[in-house]
């Protein structure tokens, strides 16, 4: 078992009942009945798989494997699938319930879903990390579909599995071509321009949103990135370009922390020539770990790496003034009260990572209509939407006078629950 979910375990976060702690506070705002509490509390649907994969050395290794969709009211499910020691069910329940309030917080016509498989990527080959995948997508060819469920890449998977996946569904559907299947797939195949910035760019497009309404000025703001995978670099990169200072980047080798700011460019490119090996031996600022620059005295902190980073333990400790969570669940449900009470102003992940799933959308879109935008109207669709999510998020917590977590479960859970609703009883 990996390190983090032992970490998770000692300290009895589970991620599913932080997202129910929110839930259930929306729900009571919204005076929801129990009808509507029952229902949008569990999964509608959850497949669990072991799938057997022939190893380079002859040998057959089994591998547990998830599909969750938490729900369909408001239409097709979406949601990405990760490669990681670390996937258990109620991690991927978790995960697909996130998705089902995401969605309807930016208001696009899905419902949530997400997918996981239990397996360590960096130890296996080219070959048999496809044959995994083509494997689990046999497994899931019922559940999958361009009008069903909809994948998507997430923490250890990328445009290279979502082609394959499109390949092995073509195939055991007669041949024909469904690049709709999936969305973050290469260009090549149907992918959408601005894809693969999109969750990046919704962590800028909120952090500039927060900092209007706090009255901070960008070039007068530093920032802290915990994560330098996909969301955290090019969130970071995005960030300095608005001119805020990043002062603090991290991975798994680390923490680095530099106070004149570090030339992002300069760490990607370190990054993607270091390999497997990340921003180890990174000499481009002074060695922290990652638990301090989650404390750093900075104006933003963006949280882009692991679930549960903060907690009741450490978020005393926080010293900046706006946490946009790049990731999925960083900080756990303990640590919001104290969180409010320190008057931190925290843009949830369903709604600060939400620009993924939203040019996730306008790909599956282009897919269907068979024309495709260019990047700048994809960035510009993005920006809209995005904005609109927080402004409406923003006055939900004006109105209510409650957080702009609470808020954002209050647009969500409620989009959700009136569909089901109106869908009827029967």
């Amino acid at each position: 078992m990996a390190k983090n979910k032992k970490e998770m375990e000692e300290k009895h976060i589970n991620p599913y009942e932080s997202m129910l702690a929110r839930f259930y506070s929306a729900a009571d705002i919204l005076n929801l009945g129990q009808r509507e509490r029952d229902i949008l509390s569990q999964p509608s649907k959850i497949v669990w798989v072991n799938l057997p994969v022939e190893m380079d050395n002859g040998t057959t290794k089994v591998f547990p494997a998830y599909r969750v969709i938490h729900s369909t009211v408001l239409g097709p499910s979406k949601g990405g699938i990760r490669y990681d020691m670390a996937v258990d069910l109620d991690e991927v329940k978790a995960l697909a319930a996130w998705m089902t309030w995401k969605c309807a917080v930016v208001n696009l016509p899905y419902g949530g879903g997400k997918g996981g498989i239990q397996c360590n990527p960096k130890e296996m080959s080219i070959g048999e990390l496809e044959r995994l995948t083509r494997k689990y997508t046999r497994a899931m060819v019922d559940v999958f579909g361009v009008d069903l469920d909809i994948p998507a890449p997430d923490v250890n998977t990328s445009g290279r599995e979502m082609a394959w996946i499109v390949s092995e569904y073509s195939q055991l559907n007669g041949g024909k071509f469904y690049p709709g299947v999936v969305t973050g797939k290469p260009i090549e195949l149907g992918g959408s321009k601005g894809r693969v910035e999109a969750t990046g760019r919704g962590v800028m497009v909120n952090a500039l949103a927060a900092l209007r309404k706090i009255g901070k000025k960008p070039q007068d703001c530093t920032a802290a990135v915990q994560g330098f995978g996909n969301v955290g670099s090019i969130a970071a990169k995005l960030l300095s370009q608005q001119g805020i200072k990043v002062v603090a980047i991290s991975d798994v080798s680390g923490a680095y922390f530099n106070p004149k700011g570090f030339l992002i460019s300069d760490a990607i490119k370190y990054r993607d020539n270091n390999g497997r090996e990340g921003l180890k031996g990174f000499d481009g600022g002074e060695k922290i770990t990652n638990e301090q620059l989650l404390t750093l005295d900075v104006d933003i902190l963006v949280p882009a790496a692991l679930e549960n980073v903060i907690t009741a333990k450490n978020a005393n400790d926080i010293k900046a003034k706006l946490i946009v969570e790049g990731a999925n669940g960083p900080v756990a449900a303990e640590a919001d009260p104290i969180i409010d009470s320190k008057g931190i102003m925290a843009i949830p992940d369903i709604l600060a990572n939400a620009g993924g799933v939203t040019v996730s959308y306008l790909e599956w879109v282009q897919n269907r209509r068979g024309h495709y935008y260019t990047e700048e109207e994809v960035n510009a669709r993005h920006d809209a939407i995005i904005n609109a999510a927080f402004e409406e998020v923003f006055n939900t917590a004006q109105l209510h006078k409650v957080s702009m977590r609470t808020a954002a479960y209050i647009v969500g859970v409620g989009r959700v629950a009136k569909g089901l609703q109106m869908l009827g009883k029967y």
